[in-house]
């Protein structure tokens, strides 16, 4: 074969290489049309199915070189890629994306501006189960400018016959002694139906780990006007996280804090496993600002300090955690929850690193 010979063949291979790629462009935009297509309709994008007709319609009629497999492989790939476009296309619409709101989102409660770049705390008890308890932890959050008080007053357990707290009496607790100590609260709500009585309540409604799919309730909670945290499932992707706040977002309300509170994996040696590279994904896929959870992530008291370091240092918002008077007596989770000399020492070894305006 002469070189001018060679040189055509390349040519045509050339003129080739971009053909494939003008069709493969045209089937990405054919592919983008039905995801929307499919949003619209609520339909699932990936379909086995429908790609196993398409493999086989292909396997059917090649006439080679290319051994099947090889021909398999390429439009396996080919496939992925385009479903991934799709799932791009589905990111850029969301309107908890950072594509579609390039600056942060700013949440005002009691003085602070949670995700202006300050770093924050919520500390309270795990459940409300007195006055004298809940105004005990109040003044030691106070002594140490904090200015958000939890504590749960709806505690949804594993167990039926566990504590499940005291309800709409819990709420007027801890309203009552955060006006007293001029802190702003935040309470788990469980039922739809409760939102409209919590709001007379609470300062920030909180969304626990097990309703973060309850898909009703995250609606109920973007239709009032009242900051929302929205806590990680327990086994849920960071993606199925954004698409619960979506739903809060998505009925209005774009006040919500995203809550990092650990996932459960195969490791036995804390409560939950501590995913802290969530917090720099969500911050870089999502424009809401994001806590990290240190007392239901690790279950142990002795992690509490080293993973509030690490929450602060990769650039959380915030961290919560849990504080009693006497966790020995504690309805819930006593092993958990640090008494108030233990929190004045936690919080006094963090301050220094926690970045705060002056």
């Amino acid at each position: 074969m002469s070189n001018g010979e060679l040189e055509q063949l390349r040519n045509k291979a050339n003129d080739l290489n971009l053909q494939i790629l003008k069709l493969i462009n045209e089937r990405g935009r054919i592919v983008q049309e039905i995801g929307k297509t499919k949003d619209a309709q609520g339909v699932h994008r990936y379909d086995p199915v429908r790609e196993r007709t398409m493999l086989d319609n292909i396997i059917k009629n090649n006439d080679g070189p290319f051994e099947t497999s090889t021909l398999q492989h390429i439009f396996k790939e080919i496939f992925k890629a385009s479903l991934e476009l799709q799932e791009d296309d589905h990111r850029k619409a969301l309107l908890v994306s950072r594509k579609k709101k390039p600056e942060n989102t700013v949440v005002e409660v009691n003085g602070e501006r949670i995700g202006d770049g300050d770093q924050s705390f919520i500390v309270g008890p795990c459940a409300v189960e007195s006055y004298e308890q809940v105004a005990a932890v109040a003044q030691a959050a106070k002594n140490q400018g904090v200015k958000i008080l939890r504590g749960g007053a709806f505690k949804p357990r594993t167990s039926p016959y566990d504590f499940q707290g005291l309800g709409l009496e819990g709420l007027k607790i801890l309203s009552k002694v955060a006006k007293e100590y001029d802190l702003a609260v935040i309470s788990e709500i469980v039922n739809p139906a409760d939102i409209e009585t919590a709001i007379d309540y609470v300062d920030i409604i909180q969304i626990g780990a097990r309703n973060m799919q309850n898909f009703e309730l995250l609606k109920a909670a973007g239709a009032v006007n009242k900051p929302v945290l929205l806590k990680r499932g327990l086994a849920a992707t960071i993606q199925e996280f954004i698409n619960a706040a979506e739903y809060i977002i998505s009925q209005g309300n774009d006040n919500i804090i995203l809550c990092e509170r650990g996932i459960r994996t195969y490791e036995t040696a804390t409560r939950n496993t501590l995913d802290i590279s969530a917090v720099p994904i969500l911050k870089q896929e999502t424009h809401l600002p994001v806590f990290v959870d240190v007392t239901h992530s690790t279950g142990r008291k002795d992690l509490l300090l080293p993973t509030a370091k690490a929450a602060l240092a990769i650039g959380a918002d915030g961290v919560m955690a849990e504080v009693h008077p006497d966790p020995a007596v504690a309805l819930s989770d006593s092993a958990q929850q640090m008494n108030i000399p233990e929190f004045d020492q936690w919080i006094n070894a963090l301050k220094p690193l926690a970045a705060v305006k002056s």
